[in-house]
């Protein structure tokens, strides 16, 4: 048996008092932008003078986005199905991760948003509700809704609303992972098309992953589910991911698709065999993505790979999607873009490797979270790859 170490990095770890502490009260208040210190004050912010902006908007809709918060608030909607690593937990669980989105919208993007989690997984249902409480925000980021549902829900939502909709995990995920594959074959002098790249996982991520891996020029992806490489046989979004997926033909598992691949991505939680990682072709990169626990732990990884990747904060080379999509909805909240594009989602990955271009190393290969240039660059990438209608 092989005696891994549990860490590759000095990372404190938080207490769980420390944790619950954090979270007590929730994560989230409200504040002003307008002060409210005597009746003058008042009469501005509310009753009589309010009265005049409701006028105005009442005359001419469009003046909600300048005298309204709706233009630069963001949606955080789940129904619990698809929690982190934790599954099906229900609404109310999913709330607290739900405020921790808010808050990275906030610290990274200067985004107000709110957090909404919905006691229904019926899609008409969801769809519905959104559409009635479209007058209250500016767009609406998706998270943690179960696959195959997330699909169809989201391509509903973007036809039922006039506002950018996004399933963050469908959609960061791609978006950093095509970025941080970038800086990886920067690295290593390798060119993305000429890369045989093997998808572990078929649902959310890995189906957004796969295909955003060829719009950017990659021609040979095979995509595994737990049944095995996808095939035309399969319903759904499946089968249409397996009609533009793997070339050359592979059948059977993990086995057969790894043998002289250059890439794995992991988006499964499906162990990953040591034995399997030393039949992969020599300078190999590995991004074990699931959490808390990857496909296969990164001193292992490392035997064999190049690089290396996790979803994790304390191992080097972390994909995090908050690189990428509080970058994303400013940018098309700025552009007053209607729909987040295929193209703006290749810019926002573009400016992301860009970032971290001058610095990258193999343990390097996407920048810092905390890298105050991220988001910025990624809004004025997406802003300026919008097709404002």
């Amino acid at each position: 048996m092989t005696i891994v170490p549990e860490r590759l990095d000095a990372v404190p770890v938080p207490t769980s008092d420390e944790i619950f502490d954090a979270h007590r009260g929730g994560k989230l208040s409200t504040g002003l932008t307008t002060p409210l210190r005597d009746a003058r004050d008042l009469a501005i912010a509310y009753t009589p003078g309010v009265a005049d902006v409701s006028r105005a908007i009442a005359a001419d809709p469009a003046l909600a986005a300048r005298y309204t918060w709706t233009n630069r608030l963001v949606a955080v909607v789940s129904d619990g199905t698809a929690v982190l690593g934790l599954g099906d937990i229900g609404p109310r669980a999913a709330l607290p991760v739900m405020e921790g989105k808010s808050a990275l919208f906030k610290s990274f993007a200067e985004l107000d948003s709110i957090p909404i989690v919905l006691d229904t997984t019926d899609v008409d249902e969801i769809v519905e509700t959104l559409v009635r409480l479209r007058p209250s925000f500016g767009a609406v980021n998706l998270e943690d809704v179960s696959a195959p549902r997330c699909f169809e829900l989201e391509a509903r939502l973007i036809e039922a609303l006039d506002c950018p909709v996004m399933h963050d995990d469908q959609h960061g995920t791609a978006i950093v992972l095509l970025a941080a594959l970038r800086g990886a074959c920067a690295v290593d002098g390798r060119d993305l098309s000429a890369l045989k790249v093997v998808i572990s996982g078929a649902g959310a991520a890995g189906v957004a992953c796969a295909k955003i891996l060829l719009a950017a020029g990659a021609r040979d992806v095979v995509v595994l589910d737990s049944r095995g490489v996808l095939a035309a046989g399969r319903g759904g979004v499946k089968a249409e991911l397996a009609a533009i997926t793997n070339p050359r033909g592979i059948t059977g598992g993990t086995a057969e698709a790894l043998a002289g691949a250059d890439v794995f991505v992991g988006l499964s939680s499906a162990a990953l065999p040591e034995e399997m990682l030393a039949t992969m072709a020599p300078g190999g990169m590995v991004f074990a993505l699931s959490n808390p626990d990857p496909e296969v732990h990164p001193a292992v990884a490392a035997r064999y790979a190049s690089i290396v990747a996790t979803g994790r904060s304390d191992f080097p080379n972390q994909i995090n999607n908050v690189l990428a999509f509080p970058g994303v909805f400013r940018g098309a909240l700025d552009a007053g873009a209607r729909r987040i594009t295929e193209r703006m989602k290749l810019a926002a990955a573009e400016a992301i490797f860009s970032v971290a271009r001058d610095d990258l190393t193999a343990d390097r290969i996407v920048p810092s979270p905390f890298d105050p240039r991220v988001a910025p660059a990624v809004a004025a990438a997406v802003a300026a790859a919008a097709d404002v209608e």
